[in-house]
């Protein structure tokens, strides 16, 4: 049977109360070396200028990205770049009030005014008020896949349709046939949880898997199906067909983990994901590999889904791990 997520976060609380493993113990680095969604080199200088006020690093990282058609980079690096304007923006004024039509700051605006409206009572009617901007961005660089990623994620957030969907997702592949964002923002409007159904869920993730180029993340798509499935909790109706779809997902993404090396910041969200759905499958050795390969780079999915503290309980996760791959090797 899959382990729920009640069952998960239980077994969290559990590791907590035991004292964790000294310093090096089975081939994992100490706590207080582990950063929650650390940036790479690229993106910390953008960060921290950003902190002084300072926009000029952050648009020169993003023209760079889009001149080379980077599009997995661009869109990461907005994500994290959005995640910090959501506290501190003045950067940004001070961006779109110098080049206003610059499509690296209207991208960013954009998704800021989509993420606002997501938090907002009235989510749909604010989400439809923001729409001009995305297109704003769209129009800014035609080739660019992540405004298409954004304008899918703000159909899922308007109720749009099945055929409106479609007509989203053709204009971002038909941008970059392959890019993962775009493929997560389609895999949410087809879950059972918004638009679809598990079938569908776990039927398009896998034919993309199947499709997708060696080493690409789209690789992990059955992996953030079956993470779908399993974050319904304890009212999950799972079957034998979900639990080898699940295994299959996690065999594949295990698979993509091993082509990267040990501690790379590009696989780290699919690593850190990988190894709680090995957890929610008892699957505690491989789950305790990944925990390595993860090495200082927790992120904040999936663990925030089970806590405030995403850092405590990917701690908690690991030493879960740990201690119960010793006790099964003790049998």
């Amino acid at each position: 049977m899959v382990c729920t997520m009640s069952f998960l976060r239980a077994l969290l609380r559990t590791a907590r109360t035991v004292r964790r493993s000294p310093q090096g113990a089975a081939g994992l680095p100490a706590d207080d070396t582990v950063l929650l969604d650390a940036p790479d080199e690229r993106l910390s200088p953008a960060l921290v200028a950003a902190a002084l006020g300072e926009y000029e690093p952050a648009a020169k990282l993003l023209a760079t990205t889009r001149d080379g058609a980077e599009w997995e980079n661009r869109d990461r690096y907005l994500g994290r770049l959005v995640t910090f304007a959501r506290s501190r923006d003045g950067w940004l004024t001070d961006w779109l009030a110098a080049a206003p039509h610059d499509p690296d700051a209207l991208l960013v605006k954009a998704e800021l005014a989509v993420r606002r409206a997501w938090e907002s009572p009235a989510r749909a009617e604010q989400l439809r008020e923001v729409a001009p901007l995305i297109t704003a961005a769209a129009e800014g660089d035609p080739l660019d896949p992540v405004p298409w990623r954004l304008a899918l994620d703000h159909a899922r957030g308007t109720h749009a349709t099945h055929t409106l969907f479609e007509e989203l997702w053709e204009q971002a592949i038909r941008r970059s046939s392959h890019h993962y964002g775009c493929h997560v923002a389609a895999l949410r409007y087809l879950s059972a949880a918004w638009y679809g159904s598990h079938r569908e869920c776990f039927d398009f993730a896998e034919r993309a898997a199947e499709d997708s180029l060696p080493g690409s993340l789209v690789q992990a798509l059955p992996l953030r199906a079956a993470y779908a499935l399993l974050a319904e909790g304890p009212d999950a109706r799972t079957t034998s067909v979900h639990e080898e779809r699940i295994d299959a997902a996690a065999d594949l993404a295990i698979v993509l983990s091993a082509s990267f090396g040990p501690g790379d910041p590009w696989p780290a969200e699919v690593r850190n994901l990988l190894a709680f759905v090995l957890m929610a499958r008892g699957r505690w050795a491989e789950a305790l590999e990944q925990f390595r390969r993860i090495g200082p780079r927790a992120t904040s999915f999936p663990w925030s889904s089970v806590s405030g503290d995403p850092l405590a309980r990917f701690l908690d996760a690991r030493e879960a791990a740990r201690l119960r791959t010793a006790w099964a090797r003790t049998l």
